[in-house]
Protein backbone atom coordinates (compact mmCIF):
# COMPACT_ATOMS: atom_id res chain seq x y z
CA UNK A 1 0.00 0.00 0.00
CA UNK A 2 1.38 3.41 -0.91
CA UNK A 3 0.76 6.64 0.88
CA UNK A 4 0.91 10.22 -0.29
CA UNK A 5 3.70 11.95 1.59
CA UNK A 6 3.82 15.72 1.40
CA UNK A 7 5.41 18.72 3.04
CA UNK A 8 3.37 21.81 3.86
CA UNK A 9 4.24 25.22 5.17
CA UNK A 10 1.64 27.39 6.80
CA UNK A 11 0.31 29.13 9.87
CA UNK A 12 -1.06 27.29 12.89
CA UNK A 13 -4.68 28.51 12.89
CA UNK A 14 -5.96 26.92 16.11
CA UNK A 15 -4.51 26.26 19.52
CA UNK A 16 -3.07 22.71 19.41
CA UNK A 17 -5.46 20.27 21.12
CA UNK A 18 -3.75 17.56 23.15
CA UNK A 19 -5.26 14.39 24.57
CA UNK A 20 -4.10 11.01 25.79
CA UNK A 21 -6.34 8.04 25.07
CA UNK A 22 -7.27 5.46 27.70
CA UNK A 23 -4.63 3.16 26.17
CA UNK A 24 -1.94 5.83 26.67
CA UNK A 25 -1.63 7.09 23.08
CA UNK A 26 -0.80 10.82 22.99
CA UNK A 27 -2.47 12.81 20.18
CA UNK A 28 -2.08 16.50 19.37
CA UNK A 29 -3.91 18.14 16.48
CA UNK A 30 -4.35 21.62 15.05
CA UNK A 31 -5.64 23.34 11.93
CA UNK A 32 -3.09 24.61 9.44
CA UNK A 33 -3.77 27.39 6.94
CA UNK A 34 -1.48 26.98 3.95
CA UNK A 35 -1.76 29.90 1.59
CA UNK A 36 -0.10 30.98 -1.58
CA UNK A 37 0.78 34.37 -2.93
CA UNK A 38 0.88 35.21 -6.58
CA UNK A 39 1.90 38.24 -8.54
CA UNK A 40 -0.87 39.91 -10.55
CA UNK A 41 0.70 41.91 -13.34
CA UNK A 42 -2.40 43.99 -14.06
CA UNK A 43 -2.36 45.30 -10.48
CA UNK A 44 1.44 45.14 -10.21
CA UNK A 45 1.04 43.62 -6.75
CA UNK A 46 1.25 40.41 -4.81
CA UNK A 47 -2.12 39.02 -3.71
CA UNK A 48 -2.98 36.24 -1.29
CA UNK A 49 -4.82 33.29 -2.81
CA UNK A 50 -7.44 31.49 -0.77
CA UNK A 51 -5.69 29.27 1.79
CA UNK A 52 -5.97 25.52 1.86
CA UNK A 53 -7.00 24.17 5.25
CA UNK A 54 -5.60 20.99 6.77
CA UNK A 55 -6.04 19.19 10.06
CA UNK A 56 -2.58 18.14 11.27
CA UNK A 57 -2.47 15.19 13.67
CA UNK A 58 0.60 14.03 15.55
CA UNK A 59 1.05 10.99 17.76
CA UNK A 60 3.24 9.67 20.58
CA UNK A 61 6.43 11.64 21.37
CA UNK A 62 5.81 14.04 18.48
CA UNK A 63 2.42 14.91 20.01
CA UNK A 64 4.04 15.74 23.37
CA UNK A 65 6.67 17.90 21.67
CA UNK A 66 4.11 19.73 19.53
CA UNK A 67 1.92 20.72 22.48
CA UNK A 68 5.01 21.99 24.32
CA UNK A 69 6.43 23.91 21.35
CA UNK A 70 3.82 25.03 18.82
CA UNK A 71 1.41 27.94 19.34
CA UNK A 72 -1.44 29.45 17.34
CA UNK A 73 -0.17 32.00 14.82
CA UNK A 74 3.27 30.45 14.35
CA UNK A 75 4.67 29.48 10.95
CA UNK A 76 5.49 25.77 10.72
CA UNK A 77 6.72 23.15 8.28
CA UNK A 78 4.92 19.79 8.42
CA UNK A 79 5.81 16.55 6.66
CA UNK A 80 3.49 13.58 6.75
CA UNK A 81 0.96 11.35 5.05
CA UNK A 82 -2.08 12.88 3.39
CA UNK A 83 -5.52 11.46 4.23
CA UNK A 84 -8.64 12.69 2.41
CA UNK A 85 -11.92 11.45 3.87
CA UNK A 86 -15.55 12.14 3.09
CA UNK A 87 -17.80 12.56 6.12
CA UNK A 88 -21.44 13.17 6.88
CA UNK A 89 -23.57 13.70 9.94
CA UNK A 90 -27.29 14.29 10.46
CA UNK A 91 -27.49 17.64 8.65
CA UNK A 92 -24.18 18.17 6.80
CA UNK A 93 -21.54 16.40 4.80
CA UNK A 94 -18.10 17.31 3.54
CA UNK A 95 -14.52 16.28 2.97
CA UNK A 96 -11.72 16.50 5.51
CA UNK A 97 -8.12 16.82 4.44
CA UNK A 98 -5.75 15.60 7.14
CA UNK A 99 -2.01 15.33 7.41
CA UNK A 100 -0.73 12.59 9.71
CA UNK A 101 2.54 14.22 10.73
CA UNK A 102 5.90 12.50 10.70
CA UNK A 103 7.75 15.75 11.53
CA UNK A 104 6.77 19.28 12.54
CA UNK A 105 9.04 22.25 13.05
CA UNK A 106 9.06 26.02 13.04
CA UNK A 107 9.55 27.66 9.63
CA UNK A 108 12.87 29.45 10.13
CA UNK A 109 12.03 31.87 7.32
CA UNK A 110 9.81 33.62 9.87
CA UNK A 111 11.49 33.06 13.23
CA UNK A 112 14.37 31.62 15.20
CA UNK A 113 14.07 28.83 17.70
CA UNK A 114 16.20 27.31 20.46
CA UNK A 115 16.65 23.55 20.34
CA UNK A 116 15.97 21.75 23.62
CA UNK A 117 16.04 17.98 23.62
CA UNK A 118 12.82 16.48 24.96
CA UNK A 119 12.48 13.90 27.70
CA UNK A 120 11.65 10.41 26.48
CA UNK A 121 7.99 9.46 26.75
CA UNK A 122 8.72 6.32 28.78
CA UNK A 123 11.66 5.26 30.89
CA UNK A 124 13.81 2.52 29.34
CA UNK A 125 13.47 -0.99 30.70
CA UNK A 126 16.00 -1.94 33.39
CA UNK A 127 19.07 -3.78 32.15
CA UNK A 128 19.68 -7.39 33.12
CA UNK A 129 22.17 -7.86 35.98
CA UNK A 130 24.76 -9.54 33.70
CA UNK A 131 25.29 -6.31 31.74
CA UNK A 132 26.17 -4.37 34.89
CA UNK A 133 29.25 -6.47 35.76
CA UNK A 134 31.70 -4.37 33.67
CA UNK A 135 32.74 -1.39 35.87
CA UNK A 136 34.20 0.50 32.88
CA UNK A 137 30.86 0.32 31.09
CA UNK A 138 28.99 1.52 34.17
CA UNK A 139 31.30 4.53 34.64
CA UNK A 140 30.89 5.69 31.04
CA UNK A 141 27.12 5.27 31.15
CA UNK A 142 26.83 7.25 34.38
CA UNK A 143 28.05 10.40 32.68
CA UNK A 144 31.84 9.93 32.77
CA UNK A 145 33.67 10.39 29.52
CA UNK A 146 37.27 10.35 28.40
CA UNK A 147 36.56 13.33 26.14
CA UNK A 148 35.66 15.92 28.70
CA UNK A 149 33.52 14.65 31.56
CA UNK A 150 29.76 14.57 31.81
CA UNK A 151 27.01 16.74 30.39
CA UNK A 152 25.59 17.60 33.79
CA UNK A 153 26.57 21.25 33.28
CA UNK A 154 24.21 21.38 30.30
CA UNK A 155 21.34 20.25 32.49
CA UNK A 156 22.13 22.92 35.06
CA UNK A 157 22.22 25.63 32.35
CA UNK A 158 18.86 24.68 30.83
CA UNK A 159 15.97 27.09 31.16
CA UNK A 160 13.47 26.43 33.93
CA UNK A 161 10.86 23.92 32.82
CA UNK A 162 13.02 22.57 29.98
CA UNK A 163 14.70 19.22 29.84
CA UNK A 164 18.37 18.70 29.27
CA UNK A 165 19.30 15.00 29.55
CA UNK A 166 21.99 13.97 32.03
CA UNK A 167 24.61 11.59 30.77
CA UNK A 168 23.77 12.20 27.12
CA UNK A 169 26.64 11.86 24.68
CA UNK A 170 28.52 15.02 23.86
CA UNK A 171 28.64 16.40 20.32
CA UNK A 172 32.22 15.15 20.00
CA UNK A 173 30.97 11.63 20.75
CA UNK A 174 28.11 11.92 18.26
CA UNK A 175 30.36 13.21 15.47
CA UNK A 176 32.96 10.45 15.80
Amino acid sequence: MTSDTMTLTGIVATTPRHLVTSSGLAITSFRLASGQRRFVRKRNAWVDADPNWYTVSSFRQLAHNVVASVRKGQHVVVTGRLRVRDWENADRNGTSVELEADAIGHDLTWCTTAYVRSAPAAAPAPRPAMEQEDPELDASEQGGSEQGGSDQGAAEQAEPGSFAPRGAPSLATLDS
